[in-house]
């Protein structure tokens, strides 16, 4: 009975792959291993991955939507607007700020009161020597800013007397007055000379002096005082002698 020979020649057996694989796993390291396997644990237990540029975007979008959202809401539900309209604020600004200088005007300046309006309204200086009223004479200039100043507290003093008081404007420039300048000795202006009803003169005020002074020499006037308490009372006041400079003739006007 014949023996049968191996086959010298006969292809030599491959082991299976997965056999070198388990080969190859027992020659690593065991700590390459583990943190392989962590890595790979991290990455799918991952449940919210980091966003990108372009992901970002959106999602800031929709957040900036919510807050706008959310105070729109509030807005609403507090009885406010969401955006103040700028006109309506502004209306109100100049308004407020046109009521405040009208009312500082008008308490300075009584609502435009000035010196035209003095002299418009006052006594010819003959017809007050004769009529047996006392008498008032302001020497003044329209270019006397102490003049204009003292006007709305002058005017409010002779709404009050002017029945029974003589309110005369004589203007420093016209040269008609140059005889009564030098009998009242006029220095500066404006200058009060407070006459009795007989024509005498009582005292005088100069300058800007409290209104009082004024008033009440007006007063002791009106009610027949024989002298005014305040005769004789200097305070800031313009030069007379710029009226050289200004002077008008006009002889047919007593201003």
């Amino acid at each position: 009975m014949a023996r049968v020979a191996s086959n010298p020649l006969s292809l030599p057996r491959f082991r299976p792959y997965f056999q070198a694989s388990d080969s190859t796993h027992l020659f690593k390291s065991p700590s390459l291993s583990q943190n392989r396997t962590r890595k790979f644990q991290a990455i799918a237990c991952q449940t919210n991955p980091i966003p990108t540029d372009k992901e970002k975007v959106p999602a800031e979008l929709d957040s900036v939507k919510d807050s706008i959202s959310e105070a729109t809401t509030s807005s609403d539900g507090g009885g406010f607007s969401e955006f103040p309209n700028k006109n309506l604020n502004r209306r109100v600004a100049v308004g407020s700020t046109l009521a405040a200088v009208g009312l500082f005007l008008s308490s300075r300046l009584d609502l435009g009161v000035s010196l035209k309006d003095l002299s418009a309204a006052a006594v010819p200086y003959e017809e007050a020597l004769s009529n047996g009223k006392p008498t008032v004479v302001e020497f003044y200039a329209d270019w006397c800013e102490v003049c204009r100043e003292l006007a709305p507290d002058i005017y409010k003093v002779e709404q009050q007397y002017r029945d029974r008081v003589n309110f005369v404007m004589l203007n420093v420039d016209n040269t008609k007055w140059e005889q009564e300048l030098d009998e009242f000795g006029v220095e500066g202006i404006p200058h009060f000379a407070f006459l009795d009803k007989e024509g005498n003169e009582e005292g005088n005020v100069v300058g800007r002096l409290p209104r009082k002074y004024f008033l009440e020499n007006v007063d002791a006037l009106a009610r027949g005082e024989a002298s005014v308490p305040h005769a004789r009372e200097v305070g800031q006041y313009s030069s007379a002698e710029s009226r050289r400079v200004h002077q008008v003739v006009d002889p047919r006007s007593h201003v």
